[in-house]
């Protein structure tokens, strides 16, 4: 695999290059502090994954994310920043993935690793997960129950984040906003987890789930998403769109409003 990693700060280049040089699965990775010259390097090298920062001078990451993803669509991009707050605007050019710095190496390596080939060849028809409106999975046309609400919420909030890595603190604030994470919530926490693996193998499709050190994704190749195929451009789904998403979840306002702009210009 080839990298590069854009950061306006020296140092943060150094530093993700130096993860870089510590897995495997990337074999060439170039860096820089400027992203017209990153641009410039990529017109002649295509890369099968950015590391970008995303507040710098001159070109912001999100805008050489475009910009990327126009001269090689099939380029991931996975932002690394220090800023939680761009989270709503990087989603719009969907990236692979949202790390806050400093990354750790685990974190890193697992993002790679998924995007490397971890990800089954074709999604399965029978297993299609609905989130316009509210949040449903359905096996064969007939919608699965969760024995507890919350292992459900965990499942949405997974799928809302496109495969992306989530580690179990993340994923406590994420849905329980400013509850403590202490011992008691983990065990909790671990609760909910196993009452979801439970749910999703009595109904054979364990698979969409992946859980790797502490690291919880979901595989978006192992079945449809509404919310993917807008993504994606497809027209049909982008019409159906009537401007709600996991209505049932405060943390899905971000993305609701993400598909409530692009579906807004795109019409």
């Amino acid at each position: 695999m080839r990298a590069i990693c854009v950061d306006d700060e020296p140092l943060a280049v150094e530093y993700t290059l130096g993860q870089c040089a510590r897995l495997e699965e990337i074999d060439d990775v170039r860096g820089f502090t400027d992203g017209q010259a990153a641009l410039d390097w990529l017109r002649d090298h295509p890369a099968d994954l950015a590391l970008l920062d995303i507040n710098m001078p001159r070109l912001d990451g999100i805008t050489l994310a475009a910009r990327i993803k126009e001269m090689h669509p099939q380029t991931a991009i996975l932002f690394l920043t220090a800023y939680k707050e761009y989270a709503f605007d990087a989603y719009a050019v969907r990236p692979a993935g949202y790390l806050l710095k400093p990354v750790p190496l685990e974190k890193l390596a697992a993002e790679v690793r998924y995007l490397c080939g971890e990800r089954h060849p074709s999604a399965p028809e029978h297993i299609r997960i609905k989130t316009f409106g509210n949040f449903d999975v359905y096996v064969d046309g007939k919608p699965i129950g969760f024995k507890l609400a919350k292992s459900k919420e965990i499942l949405a909030y997974l799928v809302d984040r496109q495969g992306a890595g989530v580690s179990r603190a993340e994923l406590f604030a994420a849905v329980w906003e400013d509850r403590p994470y202490d011992r008691k919530q983990q065990k909790q926490l671990d609760v909910y987890i196993r009452s979801l693996r439970e749910t999703l193998q009595a109904y054979g499709i364990s698979a969409i789930l992946e859980m790797e050190k502490g690291i919880l994704r979901v595989r978006p190749d192992t079945f449809v998403c509404d919310a993917y195929l807008f993504y994606s451009g497809d027209s049909d789904t982008i019409n159906a769109y009537r401007g709600e998403y996991m209505s049932a979840y405060p943390w899905a306002s971000m993305t609701e409003g993400i598909l409530f702009w692009n579906a807004t210009n795109k019409n």
